[in-house]
């Protein structure tokens, strides 16, 4: 919505429809006689929406899907959970949804808030030296620079993340001996200051190695602080050793109940061993099933067809998941293969402006709109499944149309977009409108 004029704010806010019935507006940053007031806002954990538009079914031609059906609803929530709804009343004292679109609330599964240029002065990325060693040697000089301001930085990329509609983010966070623990802390803070409007995990990752540069001590800290998964990267580029290195990982996983989320950009042959020896890790240690990711795993994609579909079985077997940013030209990756096999595949921006990589708008359901059209998903019912990407794995309909979200007892976490069906969101990269986390408006 444009500003014109030189309208006030007050006037602003009492002349928009659509600021008046709440949408739009965080009430973490409203105070509480604009909230008492307004009974459409959020008040006292509950929230009551009108006019949202919900998918209720596919329409087929000839066996075909060739549309998807939707009706007006009424949405009500309550303690952060979906709690009723029902038909549409368009008098209703609620918050006026307009017809948008609601969806589930989008997560970025592999993102580093840790580490970024966004929030302060923009910067491109400067020519590599020396390959990912080379880029070790410049985290070493400019991580303490960095460390200054992440807490802030992090909570700024949050934002930017929030207006795109994501919810939820699996942030990797450097842990080695330039940073120690403090980068963990610093975006455990900003994690912090945005709990109410945002939710994560946490993977320990081993930027400069596991023993290149002796992180072990540091590793060892944050596996027994707040975290969620233990990271790694390249173990045979980096730490000259596959076993070694995942052997340390698995161990100090299962050790603390924790989570596996390796980077792996490695192809050819150590690569794919890489790969094999995770897989026969996780077979030993049937309780990492199900909680162990390959991010990126390049391998994939330079892999014989044959052998892809081998590895693609053995990974969907061993619930091994991969993350991937779905790259784009010389490597194309073969996730539609990965889901045929069962494996689940999610996507995340990664990098946001940093040292890394100068891209990245920080929206994941650009990411899906990108999986759809270079695995040439452009029909309606193929669409509509590329949304997963965005929501790691959760659609309203399932793949005969039935009504599977929302449903009474679910989280309150979606978004509301200016789209007539998930198609279309997927195909138009479609405007977030709002944001909904557990039950509050936060954008």
């Amino acid at each position: 919505m444009e500003r014109s004029g030189n309208i006030s704010r007050k006037d602003f806010l009492k002349n928009s429809a659509l600021a008046m019935a709440g949408i739009g507006l965080s009430p973490v940053m409203m105070n509480a006689e604009t909230v008492s007031k307004n009974k459409a806002l959020p008040h006292n954990g509950k929230l009551i929406l009108k006019n949202v538009r919900l998918e209720t079914g596919f329409e087929y031609e000839e066996g075909e899907v060739i549309a998807t059906k939707t009706d007006l609803f009424l949405v009500e929530t309550e303690n952060e959970k979906i709690t009723k709804i029902s038909k549409n009343d368009p008098k209703a004292k609620a918050a006026d949804a307009k017809g948008f679109l609601m969806l589930p609330a989008f997560r970025d599964m592999h993102i580093h808030l840790d580490k970024t240029f966004f929030g302060d002065k923009w910067q491109a990325v400067r020519k590599r030296k020396g390959g990912v060693k080379g880029m070790i040697e410049l985290e070493e000089q400019i991580m303490p620079e960095i460390l200054k301001n992440s807490t802030y930085k992090a909570e700024k990329m949050i934002e930017l993340l929030q207006s795109k509609g994501t919810a939820f983010a699996r942030s990797h966070v450097n842990i080695e001996p330039t940073s120690k623990l403090d980068s963990l802390k610093n975006l455990q803070k900003a994690l912090d200051n945005k709990k109410k409007s945002f939710g994560a995990e946490i993977v320990a990752f081993p930027q400069h190695g596991v023993f290149y540069k002796n992180s072990v001590p540091y590793l060892k800290e944050a596996a027994k602080m707040n975290i969620d998964f233990i990271g790694g990267v390249d173990p045979y580029t980096i730490d000259g050793a596959i076993e070694k290195t995942m052997d340390f990982t698995v161990q100090l996983a299962l050790d603390h109940q924790k989570g596996i989320d390796i980077h792996l950009h490695e192809t050819g042959e150590l690569g794919l061993k890489t790969v094999e020896y995770l897989i026969d890790k996780v077979n030993e240690n049937p309780a990492l099933k199900g909680k162990t990711f390959l991010s990126h795993c390049f391998v994939l994609g330079k892999l014989e067809k044959i052998k892809q579909e081998e590895i693609a079985e053995k990974l969907g077997n061993t619930q091994i998941g991969v993350i991937s940013t779905i790259p784009i030209g010389n490597l194309i990756m073969p996730l539609p293969l990965l889901k045929n096999h069962n494996v689940i595949v999610y996507t995340g921006n990664d990098s946001i402006v940093d040292h890394w990589n100068t891209y990245g708008t920080g929206s994941v359901l650009e990411k899906a709109n990108l999986y759809a059209q270079l695995y040439g998903q452009s029909t309606e019912f193929l669409l509509s499944r590329s949304l997963k990407l965005a929501t790691a794995d959760l659609l309203p309909l399932d793949d005969k149309g039935v009504q599977q979200w929302p449903k009474n007892g679910d989280d309150a976490d979606f978004v509301l977009v200016n789209a007539s069906c998930s198609a279309e969101a997927v195909s138009r990269i479609s405007n977030v409108e709002s944001l909904i986390y557990k039950g509050n408006i936060v954008y």
